[in-house]
């Protein structure tokens, strides 16, 4: 196992919560990142590092300490008597509660952080998130559930994240 694994799982074990909401913010910029240069191909001089501060805010303030504690509920709360109901209750409740909640507050957040107006970024662009949502998080997180430990799962979405929050930060940032 390599120096910087067991380190973060020393991190993970010891501050949890920081460890992950730190982790989210870092990904969560690299989404942006990715965005700006492999897709929008703006290069160092057109990249809007504005951007990429706001979507590590974020992730580091909102969503990292979100997804930790709300997976730390889903563990805790939703307990049925087979396994994979489990599993299948805790998809349904993040993609039913938690998925619409925070995909609406990514975009108020954005709007407000921009200088702009929420209620017009949501008109604009939250069905268009919602869907897509519902064509890749529902699998993700089945699999996330059913076979990653709890202490990894806000990784695990983190790391689909990337390809995830480069979506968003497109179409957030589609004028």
């Amino acid at each position: 196992m390599s120096s910087f694994l067991r380190w973060y799982q020393r991190k993970l074990a010891t501050r949890p919560l920081l460890t992950q909401s730190v982790t989210t913010a870092v990904l969560f910029a690299t989404g942006d990142i990715t965005a700006q240069q492999l897709v929008e191909k703006k290069g160092v001089k057109g990249h809007e590092f504005g951007r990429t501060g706001r979507m590590f805010l974020y992730g580091g303030a909102i969503f990292g300490p979100a997804a930790t504690t709300w997976f730390g509920i889903l563990q805790r709360r939703v307990n049925l008597r087979n396994a994979n109901a489990t599993i299948l209750a805790r998809v349904a409740a993040d993609q039913l509660l938690f998925a619409p909640t925070f995909i609406g507050l990514f975009l108020s957040s954005m709007a407000v952080l921009e200088g702009g107006s929420a209620k017009a970024k949501l008109e604009k662009n939250y069905a268009s998130a919602l869907q897509a949502n519902y064509m890749l998080w529902p699998f993700v997180q089945l699999a996330n559930f059913k076979f990653v430990p709890l202490h990894y799962r806000v990784l695990v979405v983190n790391v689909v994240s990337i390809g995830w929050n480069c979506f968003l930060s497109l179409l957030n940032s589609k004028k």
